[in-house]
């Protein structure tokens, strides 16, 4: 097999050419409105925005960083500019059942007016109902009515007394009332003198005191009932007086608001209750009670009168109250109280008729939150209640506000795990969220993305309020995007990475007092955020300069081989060698995976080692059965080992040991192995070449070390430039490679050897090696299996 040729610093590493740029800083360049690569979502958007069926709101899947709120808010943004107005809403008291208060729905602008107008109409009441009270036409008919009725009282009297002095009685006052003594010449008889009249005279004069007494008593119990009347007189009286003092501003507002008759029923229901209550507007010194005129007052709820086109809410906090609202309570003398105006709307009431952008791992994170938020969407009506009676813990009594339609689209962000998870365990979740938008991860790098890139760019720096980008620093930028999407043909997506390097480089700008951003700053703010998060990464390359860790890089060994991995702790990610060791001996076709059976491994890594396994009977034992116990150990490893990236390095360290023959220190390898030797790619090789390089530097043995990796890894790399500058000067290289065979001439400096028709390998082929060991790994079990057989016949008859 044709060993492949070691990669060029060109091939580990796409520049971005500056003859693509064709400007001198990015202050020319014109803003970006959205994110160029991003179509899919864009008509994602467009059409979960428009689509006015039930069910049709939306969920963008993307990692944490990929800009979705800023795409996702600024389109809505355009989109909405377009949509009408939505509705404004209000709470007012509801007089037949107060714990219950009314919404009113009013269009855009008009909930400001209607409060005004209550309000404007309390000022009123306060001052002109008490001013009708002291008004000389009312005082007049109330002493008008009050002397009536001492009139009819006094009249009753009068004509009692009358009778009673026609009949020589008197009626005296006392203390406990009215009383009668016979009278004679106008003065009261002595008792002496009484005594002396005859018995018929007696009987006459007593019997009309009782008549009299009979008529007092009557005359008495009418008061009362005249009273009564009085009273009711006089409440009509107010009635009218308030009736006629209300005619002009409530008939007012109620031909201004004609066009609501929510609203003019509310000013009905307000007439009757100020007549209702009639005297308690007659205190003209403190006026009437503030509970009463709170009872005019309007909640407005949702006041669009500022707003332009259909609102774009973002609730940072989507909370159960945050959401629906809530009802808030006060302190009074020790005891809660609430009432209609301490009803407060949630973001679903802001964003009526609009947009409501929520974080989805945000809102399952509080409690009743996304059950809330499913029960609106269902509904389309939102109901203000508080947790407590959610739940059913509370018992006391509080308001119910009237609920109020609403029509909201909701977009929820989130990653694609969440959106997959939600998909498959709530059975609500894809029947409101039919409109997934998926956001790329990587956008395609070639000529025409160079220039949109670069707007891309400069949006970002006038958005972040920093200094222009020279053209060099935008190249730069660029590389450094590739690096981060690990693919020379892609760049990341990853607003954030992008924004903070920029934020950082212009600090970097500043701190040297230049006017733009330069490329050295763009790699300073790379250098330096590395080193911020280098601590354990240095850590671990000074165990292995130290010895304490056992990594070889050069010489020949047996069984031994360096595999790559990554390890990702943060934000920071690097690769480090490790060392893999392997065992062989005759046994009965056993790979054993020691991770594994350490409960290190991870099914991946499992799955790895059976395939290898698979492909060792296959290619060497034939039609017969593999006669082989072999054992594979990540040395010094202390953690879980995940992933088939060192399926490749673990087959060559495996078939080293079957073979006896040595393999090179030198190289590393990594890369992913199929059933029939193919070299599949990996992960992370970046990191893992620039790991291994670094360990080979600093133990001063950068000389003709290399890695080996899979040639569809090729155009995965942006190595950095002290990997590049050594591979230029030929200290260092890189070899991609398509097959196990080309990984294994490269280790042991043998030819691998392809099998002819009948199965075998060319004389003095590493593979012959490997099959002549296995042919005497049969033989031998061969042998024990026979003499264990023997042995067993023969015990079998001493027994008999």
């Amino acid at each position: 097999m044709t060993l492949p040729t070691p990669l060029t610093p060109e091939q580990v590493y796409h520049r971005c050419p500056l003859d693509q740029l064709d400007f001198d800083t990015t202050e020319s360049l014109e803003d970006l409105e959205l994110p160029y690569g991003q179509e899919r979502v864009l008509r994602a958007l467009e059409f979960g925005a428009s689509m006015k069926a039930d069910g049709f709101n939306l969920f963008v899947l993307g990692p944490s960083g990929a800009g979705k709120h800023e795409l996702v808010e600024r389109f809505l943004g355009k989109h909405a500019e377009r949509q009408p107005v939505p509705a404004d809403w209000c709470h007012v008291h509801n007089f037949e059942f107060p714990d219950r208060p009314r919404a009113i729905r009013l269009a855009a602008g008009e909930g400001r007016q209607f409060k005004k107008d209550m309000n404007d109409l309390s000022g009123e009441l306060r001052t002109a109902i008490p001013a009708a009270f002291e008004s000389e036409e009312y005082q007049a008919r109330l002493q008008e009515l009050q002397e009536e009725m001492t009139k009819r009282q006094h009249q009753g009297l009068f004509e009692i007394q009358e009778e009673a002095n026609a009949n020589n009685i008197a009626m005296i006052t006392t203390p406990a009332g009215f009383t009668f003594a016979p009278m004679r010449n106008g003065e009261v008889i002595d008792p002496e003198d009484y005594k002396k009249f005859s018995d018929e005279e007696k009987e006459l004069i007593e019997s009309k005191v009782e008549e009299l007494q009979k008529k007092l008593q009557q005359n008495i119990q009418q008061v009362p009932r005249l009273r009564k009347e009085v009273r009711e007189r006089v409440h009509a009286l107010n009635e009218e007086m308030v009736q006629l003092t209300l005619g002009g501003p409530i008939g007012e507002l109620r031909e201004k608001w004609r066009h609501l008759p929510a609203v003019v029923d509310y000013l009905d229901a307000i007439r009757e209750d100020v007549v209702e209550h009639a005297e308690a507007f007659q205190d003209t010194e403190n006026g009437p009670p503030t509970g009463l005129l709170g009872r005019y007052k309007v909640n407005l709820l949702v006041d669009n009168a500022q707003t332009t086109g259909a609102p774009v809410i973002y609730e940072d906090l989507p909370n159960h109250q945050h959401l629906a609202g809530q009802i808030e309570h006060r302190a009074r003398q020790g005891t809660l109280y609430t009432d209609f105006t301490l009803i407060k709307g949630g973001a679903v009431h802001r964003a009526n008729g609009g947009y409501l952008i929520i974080d989805a791992r945000r809102i399952l994170s509080q409690p009743m939150a996304w059950e809330s938020l499913k029960r609106i969407l269902f509904s389309s009506e939102i109901r203000i209640e508080s947790l407590e009676r959610l739940y059913g813990l509370a018992s006391t009594i509080s308001l119910q506000p009237e609920p109020i339609p609403v029509s909201v689209k909701v977009v929820l962000l989130g990653d694609r795990l969440l959106y997959y998870l939600l998909s498959h365990y709530d059975p609500d979740f894809l029947d409101l969220f039919k409109v997934e938008a998926d956001f790329e991860d990587d956008l395609k790098r070639d000529d025409d993305s160079y220039g949109l890139y670069a707007r891309m760019i400069a949006t970002m720096a006038r958005k972040l309020k920093c200094r222009p980008l020279g053209r060099d620093a935008v190249a730069r930028l660029i590389e450094q995007a590739s690096r981060l999407a690990s693919d020379q043909r892609k760049l990341t997506a990853h607003d954030r990475v992008l924004q903070d390097l920029v934020s950082e480089a212009d600090h970097w700008a500043d701190q040297a007092g230049t006017a733009i951003i330069e490329a050295n700053h763009i790699q300073q703010a790379i250098d330096e955020r590395e080193f911020r998060a280098s601590r354990i990464r240095d850590r671990s390359r000074e165990q292995i300069a130290r010895g304490i860790v056992m990594i070889a890089t050069e010489g020949e060994t047996v069984g031994q081989v360096n595999g790559l991995s990554v390890l990702k702790l943060g934000a920071s990610m690097f690769g480090q060698p490790s060392r893999i060791t392997a065992t062989a001996r005759p046994g009965r076709a056993q790979v054993v995976d020691i991770e594994r059976e350490a409960k290190l491994g991870g099914p991946i890594h499992s799955k790895a080692v059976m395939i290898l396994s698979r492909f060792l009977a296959s290619r060497y034992a034939g039609d017969g059965e593999l006669s082989l116990s072999a054992s594979l150990a990540f040395e010094q490893s202390y953690g879980g080992v995940e992933g088939d990236s060192a399926s490749v390095a673990e087959t060559c360290v495996l078939l080293s040991a079957i073979s006896r023959l040595p393999l090179r220190q030198s190289f590393a390898v990594t890369g992913s192995m199929n059933q029939h030797g193919e070299v599949q790619a990996v992960g992370g090789v970046n990191e893992k070449i620039e790991g291994f390089f670094d360990v080979c530097r600093e133990s001063g043995k950068v000389h003709g070390q290399g890695v080996i990796l899979p040639a569809s890894n090729v155009e995965h790399l942006m190595l950095n430039s002290d990997v590049r500058k050594a591979i230029a000067d030929g200290d260092f290289s890189i070899y991609p490679v398509t097959h196990i065979n080309q990984a294994i001439e490269l280790l042991t400096g043998m030819e691998a050897g392809e099998p002819d028709g009948n199965g075998e390998f060319p004389e003095a082929s590493f593979n012959q090696a490997v099959a002549n060991r296995l042919f005497r790994f049969a033989e031998i079990s061969k042998k024990q299996d026979n003499g264990e057989e023997r042995g067993d016949s023969n015990g079998g008859a001493s027994r008999d």
